[in-house]
């Protein structure tokens, strides 16, 4: 700075000095300067306070995701065998069938033992995958669980609403229906 700008700023200083409004105004702005002073670390707190926040939600919101996937996984890996399973069961129908026509006193049929070995081994290994029969006769009739093919005319009171016969038999995977048994109900 040159000494005429130095000199030019003294008397415009004095001449502040000397007039009591503008005193007053620059008290003002030095006050103004000092909130304005506060206001960038208050503000700073606050873009602080708000990104902290939207890193908690993204967080939990990822957790969240993290958590789901994991499950849908774990759900999936359990009934990832379903399509084969289902498959199968028509299969264990028929090697039903053939021991019940076997057990008739009437029938000429003979369940032989070889083939009851593999029914009673394809059972075993359909059970340790997690298959469950659903027994259904003499049981209240549930929409939920059963398929109503037919209603005959209950043979006593009690059994109305009831399931008088299976005609296929319902199964569960794991705690999920995958097959509902076709049923026979008394009115």
């Amino acid at each position: 700075m040159s000494n005429e700008e130095i000199k030019d700023q003294q008397e415009e200083t004095e001449a502040l000095q000397d007039n009591p409004q503008t005193q007053e105004a620059a008290t003002n702005d030095n006050e103004a300067q000092a909130v304005s002073d506060d206001n960038p670390l208050a503000s700073l707190e606050k873009q602080r306070d708000e990104l902290k926040d939207k890193y908690l939600r993204l967080f939990a919101e990822f957790d969240n995701y993290k958590k789901r996937t994991i499950k849908e996984r774990i759900d999936y890996m359990k009934t990832a065998a379903q399509d084969t399973i289902v498959a199968l069961l028509p299969v264990l129908d028929d090697f039903e069938r053939a021991k019940k026509n076997a057990d008739d006193e009437n029938s000429t049929e003979v369940f032989s033992e070889g083939v009851n070995l593999v029914y009673q081994k394809l059972f075993s290994i359909l059970q340790q995958k997690g298959l469950e029969p659903m027994e259904s006769n003499g049981e209240t009739f549930d929409p939920e669980f059963h398929e109503a093919l037919t209603e005959v005319p209950a043979p006593s009171e009690e059994m109305k609403g009831k399931i008088i016969d299976t005609v296929e038999r319902g199964y569960k995977l794991k705690d999920k229906i995958i097959r509902h048994a076709k049923v026979v109900v008394g009115k």
